[in-house]
């Protein structure tokens, strides 16, 4: 019996596998402190969580609409409008998917195509390092993905002549992160309006079918004096962005699924019934009854995400000092999402006090769990100079960062 080549040749998430074992562990009575996952650990806020309770209550039990119903794919469209300046949005422009990742793979899905024998694939722009399942997900779909490489000293951003110089005929999606994961910091206005005065360019006249993918499920998570702008909003580009969020990580909703698409004007609509035939044929609407809880979200929740925000704010400024002491460690100070992404390479090379060799970020995070039980979360997947680096979340209290980062210190400490 065989698997197909699809699935056989997919790599698995990094981010999962260390999550599910750091939960194993746990599960195990061990004292793991997982910095793993990209879960706020708050708890969802209590409006939201009672929209649900009464649809449920109210019989909202029976399939809906593939792509939502109405009133919330409204909610969302007044939200992008009102909020992200991004024109030509209606209803119908918005699809609701399970989650962003399933929003991702099926714009992949709608956008991307095996090449016909003797033509080239498609090539997706991917400034890196980036969020492990960008480029799974476009190389399932048929593309081709062409890494634009960034650096500490860049703030891990792509400039506009980076990405110009990576644009070529076969160039069908830009994917950009804002606030980013694994990176934590975000593009400020200037620089996504000159990305978006370059992708017009090339879209005019090497490039016509490129669009740009641009991920802001981080949107709401921002504090280091960067204000988040979305690029659909730059009438230049607005009908040739595709802009995907979702209530996971702004409102506490990891495990609620709800995630959103939104393309604009005509070509906009074209694309949105494409993604409504595809997920008719996948798993067709989310869970009935969280479509109100997404209204309830976006409509009387901003103070919650508020607070929230503080919170990572203050998190945020707690690791990125206690790591910065470690020797051998340096890092880029977040200013959006709740990641830190230091370099550890200056202790490839040692063994650990348990005897382990460190050759490499894997190497670092399997030790640093197997003696020192703190979860991380090795940045090879994350492509460009990820493997120089590990991922560590701070979507935890300020007692496990003070006590993770006492564990990751003592490690470090122990490498010879």
């Amino acid at each position: 019996m065989k698997l197909s080549r699809r699935v056989s040749q997919l790599k698995p998430s990094a981010t999962v596998a260390v999550m599910n074992r750091a939960k194993e562990l746990a599960r195990q009575g061990v004292d793991v402190l997982s910095f793993a996952a990209g879960e706020p650990d708050f708890d969802t806020p209590e409006p939201i969580k009672q929209s649900a309770i009464r649809a449920l209550l109210a019989g909202q039990t029976k399939y809906m609409p593939t792509l939502g119903d109405f009133d919330t794919r409204k909610a969302v469209a007044d939200k992008v409008t009102r909020d992200n300046g991004i024109p030509n949005v209606t209803p119908e422009h918005v699809g609701i998917s399970a989650g962003g990742k399933h929003a991702l793979y099926t714009v992949c899905q709608c956008l991307l195509d095996f090449p016909a024998s003797g033509e080239a694939p498609p090539e997706v722009i991917l400034p890196v390092p980036a969020w492990v399942s960008y480029a799974p997900l476009a190389e399932l779909a048929g593309g081709k993905v062409v890494e634009v490489p960034t650096t500490p000293a860049s703030g891990f951003k792509a400039s506009a002549s980076q990405i110009e110089k990576a644009i070529t005929p076969r160039s069908r999606m830009l994917v950009l992160n804002s606030p980013s994961n694994p990176c934590s910091t975000m593009y400020s206005e200037s620089e996504l309006r000159e990305i978006a005065r370059v992708v017009a360019k090339a879209a005019g006249t090497i490039a016509p079918d490129l669009v740009i993918l641009s991920d802001e499920i981080y949107e709401k998570i921002a504090y280091g004096g960067i204000r988040h702008f979305s690029i659909g909003s730059v009438p230049e580009v607005a009908e040739r962005t595709i802009t995907l969020n979702g209530l996971s990580k702004a409102y506490a909703m990891t495990g609620w699924r709800a995630g959103y698409t939104v393309a604009s004007g005509e070509w906009g609509l074209k694309f949105i019934k494409a993604m409504a035939t595809l997920q008719g044929q996948m798993t067709t609407n989310i869970t009935s009854f969280v479509y109100p809880a997404i209204r309830t979200a976006l409509a009387e929740c901003e103070n919650d995400a508020r607070r929230m925000c503080e919170a990572f704010a203050g998190r945020a400024g707690l690791i990125y000092d206690r790591i910065s002491r470690i020797p051998g460690v340096t890092c880029v100070r977040p200013t959006g999402a709740f990641y830190v992404f230091p370099d550890v390479s200056a202790h490839f090379g040692k063994k650990s006090k348990g005897g382990r060799e460190v050759r490499c970020a894997l190497d670092f995070c399997e030790a640093l769990l197997g003696e020192n039980l703190v979860a991380a979360v090795p940045g090879d997947d994350f492509g460009g100079c990820g493997p120089r680096h590990i991922r560590m979340t701070f979507a935890c209290s300020d007692d496990q960062i003070r006590r993770g980062m006492d564990r990751l210190g003592e490690f470090i400490s122990g490498l010879r």
